[in-house]
């Protein structure tokens, strides 16, 4: 059952993430504690879910999950009291983040809005993510099925996870597969989610400039005049970058 070191266990990870959001959330960084915990529905939804695995470790029946489905009607976000979360742990914004039973976190890890750590199927025992120390997951990400994510590995944006990630890697597309970001390993939760690597564009890219030089080594061999070999960008870049700057 509960004892006096639950509690300190609880109270010790509270003030741990409620530190994560004032650390990694601009917004927070001038807020007190009690107003993270008042107004901030990704801590929230922590703080319910420490309590919650609290009472499931501790053998309690239906509370824990009458907790989870109170915290999810209240913040959007549902994790499983099951699931295993280490400290420092923070979601951002919150809304549409779902948690799954054998979902496995680590420390220091950040989710954005609309994230998944989701199952493949109905079996039991492991189907869930193990997610390693100081990962990033980018908004509507979708890890699915018992992989794991590597310490350090940023997960982009509206990347779909069917496959182990490597340690200290940025992953993208779907399904997700480990890209460089200009050749550097990417630090921090502040990673610029919106100019990641798109291998797809790049692919078609060198393919249309593999094209363009057959075509005018085949207008050379014939005397043509030689088509324009220019690789075009389909629209125009106009307006100043979505990243701000």
């Amino acid at each position: 059952m509960l004892g006096l070191g639950t509690l300190r266990r609880i109270v010790r990870e509270i003030r741990a993430d409620v530190s994560a959001a004032r650390d990694r959330d601009p917004a927070a960084r001038s807020a007190g504690a009690l107003e993270i915990l008042s107004s901030w529905g990704g801590v929230q939804s922590l703080l319910s879910h420490r309590l919650a695995h609290a009472l499931h470790d501790a053998g309690v029946p239906v509370v824990p999950m009458a907790i989870a489905y109170g915290s999810r009607a209240v913040t959007g976000v549902e994790i499983h009291p099951a699931a295993s979360i280490g400290d420092d742990f923070f979601i951002d914004h919150g809304s549409g983040v779902v948690i799954g039973e054998t979902a496995e976190i680590g420390n220091r890890v950040t989710l954005y809005q609309g994230v998944t750590l989701g199952g493949t199927g109905f079996a039991r025992g492991k189907r869930h993510p193990t997610v390693g120390d100081n990962v990033t997951v980018g908004s509507g990400a979708k890890l699915l099925g018992p992989v794991t994510v590597g310490h350090g590995a940023k997960i982009g944006a509206n990347t779909v996870v069917i496959e182990d990630v490597p340690p200290n890697s940025t992953v993208v597309g779907n399904p997700g597969h480990p890209v460089k970001v200009e050749g550097n390993r990417v630090e921090g939760p502040d990673t610029d989610w919106i100019h990641l690597p798109d291998p797809v564009a790049d692919a078609i890219k060198e393919l249309s400039e593999r094209i363009a030089e057959l075509e005018r080594r085949l207008a050379e061999a014939r005397g043509e005049e030689k088509p324009d070999a220019a690789v075009r960008e389909l629209r125009p870049k106009k307006g100043p970058s979505s990243a701000g700057g």
